[in-house]
C-alpha cells in the first residue's frame, strides 16, 4: 500500500514517514500544498495524509481540487483544527477521516489501515485463501498454524494482490503501489518478487495461487486453479 503525507512540519512528517515504513507502507512526502496536489494527482496513492494549514496552498483547497479530478484516494485530514465546524467542513470537502493533533501514533496507523481496507471493499483484517491466512493488522501470513516468513517487499506484494484477489493486476500497478519514489524498481523486480512469493506460498504438486496472464498481469485466486 502506498501513502502520501502532505505536512509542513518536518519533524512530524519524518515521524509519520518512519512509522508508516515500519508498518509496511510505501511512502512519499510533501511539505506544501502546491507540491502535495501535484504528487496526489500524479501518483497512485491508497491514502493521503493531509494537514490543513499548509504553505502555498491550504489543505482544503488541495482536497477540493483533488476531488474535482475524481481521485479515489482515501484522505485522512491531520490537523490542530478541532472544532465541530472544522470537522464538518473537512468531511464535506471530501475527506474520508479526520484526526486532531496531538494524537496517538497507534490510532493514526489504525486509521490509515482502515482506510486502505475500505478502499478495496475489505472489512475484515484477515484475508483467507484456502488454508493460508493474511493478517493485515499484524502483517502475518500463516498456512494453518505455521508462519510463512516473507520479506517486507514480498508481504507488500501479497497484501496488494490479496486485496485485489480475483482480479488481474498489471506490473505497472504493482510498481505504483509497493514502491515509493526513493526505491525505483528494476525492470524485472516484480517478476522476481512474484517468483519468490510463489515458492513460499505454493505446495509441490498443486497449482500456484498466483496466475500469470500475458498482457494482463498477475491474479491471486481464492483457490489455486
Amino acid at each position: 500500500m502506498r501513502v502520501l503525507i502532505v505536512e509542513d512540519s518536518e519533524r512530524l512528517r519524518s515521524q509519520l514517514e518512519i512509522a508508516l515504513r515500519r508498518a509496511g507502507y510505501a511512502v512519499d512526502t510533501s511539505a506544501d500544498g502546491s507540491d502535495g496536489l501535484w504528487r496526489a494527482e500524479s501518483g497512485a496513492y491508497d491514502v493521503i495524509v493531509l494537514d490543513l494549514m499548509l504553505p502555498k496552498m491550504d489543505g482544503l483547497t488541495l482536497l477540493t481540487r483533488l476531488r474535482a479530478t475524481n481521485s479515489t484516494s482515501r484522505v485522512l485530514i491531520l490537523t490542530a483544527k478541532d472544532s465541530v465546524a472544522d470537522r464538518v467542513n473537512g468531511l464535506q470537502s471530501g475527506s474520508d477521516d479526520y484526526l486532531v493533533k496531538p494524537f496517538a501514533l497507534e490510532e493514526f496507523l489504525a486509521r490509515v489501515q482502515s482506510l486502505c481496507r475500505r478502499g478495496y471493499g475489505t472489512a475484515s483484517v484477515v484475508v483467507s485463501l484456502g488454508d493460508i491466512s493474511i493478517d493485515i493488522t499484524r502483517k502475518l501470513v500463516r498456512r494453518g498454524t505455521e508462519a510463512i516468513e516473507l520479506t517486507k517487499r514480498e508481504y507488500m506484494l501479497l497484501e496488494y494482490l490479496a486485496l485485489r484477489r480475483g482480479e488481474f493486476v498489471s506490473r505497472s500497478e504493482i510498481e505504483e503501489r509497493i514502491y515509493d519514489e526513493g526505491s525505483e524498481p528494476l525492470s524485472n523486480a516484480v517478476d522476481t518478487a512474484v517468483s519468490r512469493l510463489r515458492k513460499k506460498l505454493d505446495v509441490s504438486g498443486r497449482p500456484s495461487w498466483i496466475r500469470t496472464q500475458r498482457g494482463l498481469g498477475y491474479r491471486l485466486d481464492m483457490e489455486p486453479a
